[in-house]
């Protein structure tokens, strides 16, 4: 187990590594995000602001400012921050939307959004996360990027009704069982890296070629998850 823990030590070093290098890109992201949540419905910003600021990774946006910059993007393009926000927005409103369909009780440490403010307001405000996405893709005006988006969206949802299905099934098969990852996690953190090099005006190639390397990162993202939630949680209980 202590080895376990140092390797997520690396890991988590690493992030911090990678982040760094990209400091300002970072800072602008996260004070888009702050900007974007702002609304006069009072209850909307509660709940969007709780689980925003609960205290995510933000691996997904990183995806999109690791692959423009990579790319060549100018640096003074901003569509790189607002499709970065953008893609933090649709992660979080599947959060919202998905503690409530699993009746979850607490995500990243702290209660769900669904047990403090309601099962009806939290989706809801799911809703509104989603469409001021939509809105940030509009301000981003790239078709493409709208294209990708349309696209992941739907992959989402159908995963979401196929982890349904398959919930309670001791007969789910392993491509099964990975396919529902990728359609849930894994077709997000390839958008990120297909939008990264759409907005720095790279070819088709360029772009098909760094989708590749989306579904490692929802690899690697996935084995952490399952480490953190499943397996440690059990050696601690078994004092191993």
């Amino acid at each position: 187990m202590i080895q376990s823990l140092d390797k997520l030590n690396e890991d988590q070093s690493l992030i911090e590594e990678i982040r760094s290098l990209l400091n300002e890109d970072w800072q602008e992201m996260n004070q888009e995000i702050q900007f974007q949540l702002d609304t006069d419905v009072g209850l909307i910003n509660n709940i969007s602001h709780y689980i925003i600021n609960s205290g995510g990774k933000r691996l997904r946006p990183l995806m999109v400012l690791l692959s423009s910059r990579a790319c060549g993007i100018d640096q003074y393009n901003r569509s790189r921050i607002l499709a970065a926000a953008m893609i933090e927005f649709i992660h979080t409103a599947t959060l919202l939307h998905d503690d409530v369909v699993d009746a979850s009780d607490t995500r990243r440490g702290i209660k769900t959004a669904h047990r403090n403010f309601g099962n009806e307001s939290t989706i809801l405000v799911g809703d509104f996360l989603y469409s001021r996405a939509f809105q940030m893709m509009v301000q981003i005006g790239q078709m493409r990027v709208m294209e990708i988006m349309a696209n992941t969206t739907n992959t989402i949802a159908e995963g979401e009704v196929l982890q349904l299905i398959y919930s309670g099934n001791p007969d789910i098969t392993e491509t099964e069982y990975m396919d529902v990852i990728y359609r849930k996690t894994g077709k997000l953190f390839e958008a990120g890296v297909s939008i990264g090099a759409v907005l720095a005006d790279q070819s088709q190639i360029v772009e098909s070629s760094l989708t590749e390397y989306g579904p490692i990162w929802e690899s690697l993202f996935n084995s952490l998850t399952m480490f953190l939630t499943i397996v440690l949680p059990l050696r601690l209980w078994a004092k191993i």
